[in-house]
């Protein structure tokens, strides 16, 4: 019997289907596209149909896209945001794959210096978070940032050159980029928003680095 015609277990589609997920969260899918194969992963039968399913993914434990902003091993990515450098490793060597902030009747904020995980699920409820990445270490050249706001809203700041990719959907509430979604340098790192909002925006500004205007003050 051929391996591609042997009947798949259950054992098998889980690990399909958590590459599925680490897929989506890492923006190579779209929450349409994951809904999709998730789909034709359970109709499967045979091994067979299970590996189209994830032909065009990297394998578990792959690398992704090599650290440092147009190609190289710099720290510093655009405006001074570092890309895995230096010491930024070792705090990129603590990544725990995804972070949960959650802001009810209230307010939460990630600034300074901070490591950005793979994916960043935001909860907001009649409240606000602020996320500044000017001063953040990436954990990965594309990061997600998944949304659920409702009466609330979310500010986010990135550096210039950062690529921001908007796939949240909105009723009665949007998302506001100001330009951030024309980056188009293909080394640029890249911040998918994924999620929804209602009676809610997100706000999404690229700024000059804290660091960067004090150094031009000294001068």
């Amino acid at each position: 019997m051929q391996p591609e015609h042997i009947r798949a277990s259950d054992a098998d589609r889980d690990q399909v289907a958590e590459r599925l997920r680490e897929a989506l969260a890492e923006g190579r899918l779209t929450p349409v596209e994951h809904e999709e194969r998730l789909d034709t992963l359970y109709r499967a039968k045979t091994i067979g149909e299970l590996a189209p399913i994830v032909s065009d993914l990297p394998s578990p434990g792959a690398p992704g896209p090599v650290p440092g902003y147009g190609g190289t091993d710099r720290s510093d990515g655009p405006d001074g945001m570092e890309i895995l450098g230096n010491d930024a490793r070792d705090l990129a060597g603590q990544s725990k794959g995804s972070e949960n902030l959650v802001a009810v009747f209230g307010g939460a904020e990630r600034r300074g210096r901070w490591l950005v995980e793979p994916r960043t699920n935001v909860s907001v409820l009649c409240g606000g978070v602020e996320l500044d990445l000017r001063e953040a270490v990436l954990s990965r050249h594309e990061v997600t940032i998944q949304l659920a706001v409702i009466m609330g809203g979310v500010d986010i700041t990135v550096p210039h050159g950062v690529r921001v990719i908007n796939n949240t959907s909105a009723i009665l509430g949007g998302a506001d980029l100001h330009g951030t979604d024309q980056v188009t340098d293909p080394n640029a790192p890249v911040v998918h928003l994924t999620g929804s909002c209602m009676l809610g925006g997100v706000d999404v500004k690229a700024k000059k680095s804290k660091k960067k205007r004090k150094d031009r003050r000294e001068k």
